[in-house]
């Protein structure tokens, strides 16, 4: 009896080492699990609360009311308050990477917006979910088309005299608007997006929400907030906040906050506040208040500037108007105008391409992001856009 048990103890004690092996993975998976929805609760709550509305009709396509344009000359934006704001910490802005969205440079790479990260080989291409700044070369001013300057409108009251049927603009209820993703990253790639428009009052936000594969197990989530309040010229952005998860990835947050004169990007730079300056949330939304009250910027061979604040820079966009387009939706056929940076992608950045249907409130129906020939993705409008009561 002793030799055969004996001969057992080396097994039982191999299952024994096994069992605790499992069990101590196990409670790691749980405390892994754990931290994360804890990290990702204390993300959320540092972020603004975000304003709940119940969607109740959806937008029919329609001719546009003519609207005045906004009276000039305009006074510069609000800020959420004249104290000063605690940098982002460095570190994290450092180990953010490009992913899905209007995501910076490495502070080493030359490229000016979201370009894959820098190495000694062929970068790898890295998907993106928003524009690279575009500019206007110094040689090309020349034959560049005449920018339009949204702040030098004509004032309410000329624009009335000039079109009898004009109204006061209205900011529109709080609007939902759902795109299909579609593209190439490494391969074909599905997923599903939203833009949210909402407000109280004169306070507004603005999210992007982007899943990239499928929702239960996506590999790229991110969200893009923005915050402020709605003044005479538009939007004025008081913070920005961008929040992304990426498969086999840490959790990535970035905050821009807007002061007075100033922008504080996430990598702790205090940046000067140009007048209309907006974030990457909230420029769809002013862009398609600017066509509102001055359509006359949509005409062919025009151009549209736009100052933007990136998590990491400050620069002015220049959108030329290509002309108008017919797009085909699951809801019937849209009139479109198309917009396209005044320059092509360069290796490394990426460019946004923009369609805005005047019949939906000059609502941006199309957004498609290049990065190269292989590497894109493409929004459409998969339904009617749905808007809060009454």
């Amino acid at each position: 009896m002793v030799g055969p048990l004996n001969s057992a103890t080396p097994w039982r004690r191999a299952g024994l080492a096994l069992l605790a092996l499992g069990v101590l993975l196990a409670h790691g998976c749980v405390t892994s699990q754990l931290s994360q929805r804890l990290a990702d609760a204390r993300s959320e709550r540092a972020m603004p609360a975000r304003i709940e509305v119940a969607y109740v009709r959806e937008l029919a396509p329609a001719p546009p009311p003519v609207v005045a344009a906004p009276a000039a000359p305009v006074a510069p934006p609000p800020a959420l308050s004249k104290r000063p704001r605690a940098p982002a910490p460095a570190a994290s802005a450092s180990r953010a990477k490009p992913a899905l969205a209007a995501a910076e440079p490495e502070p080493d790479t030359p490229v000016a917006v979201a370009p894959p990260e820098a190495t000694a080989s062929a970068p790898e291409p890295e998907l993106a979910l928003a524009p690279a700044v575009p500019e206007a070369p110094a040689e090309a001013a020349a034959q560049a088309p005449v920018t339009v300057t949204p702040a030098a409108a004509a004032p309410a009251s000329a624009a009335s005299s000039a079109a009898p049927g004009a109204v006061a603009f209205e900011w529109p209820a709080s609007t939902r608007l759902t795109y299909k993703l579609t593209g190439n990253y490494r391969g074909e790639v599905q997923g599903d997006a939203q833009v949210e428009w909402v407000h109280v009052g004169e306070r507004y936000q603005v999210h992007l929400d982007v899943t990239v594969g499928a929702r239960i197990a996506p590999i790229i989530t991110r969200r893009m907030s923005s915050d402020g309040e709605i003044t005479a010229q538009g939007l004025a952005p008081q913070r920005y906040d961008e929040d992304t998860k990426v498969i086999f990835r840490d959790r990535r947050r970035l905050t821009v906050l807007f002061e007075p004169d100033a922008v504080l990007l996430a990598n702790g730079q205090r940046r000067e506040r140009w007048h209309g300056m907006q974030d990457t949330a909230s420029q769809f939304v002013q862009m398609s208040w600017l066509f509102a009250t001055q359509p006359g910027l949509l005409r062919a061979g025009g151009s549209v500037e736009l100052p933007l604040a990136l998590p990491r820079n400050v620069d002015r966009w220049f959108y030329d108007v290509i002309g108008e387009e017919t797009l085909s939706t699951t809801f019937g056929e849209l009139d479109t105008f198309h917009l396209k940076p005044r320059r092509a992608a360069r290796a490394g950045d990426l460019s946004a391409e923009i369609w805005f249907a005047p019949q939906l409130r000059y609502l941006p129906v199309r957004i498609r992001i290049n990065q190269d020939a292989d590497t894109f993705i493409d929004l459409m409008i998969s339904r009617r856009p749905e808007m809060a009561g009454p």
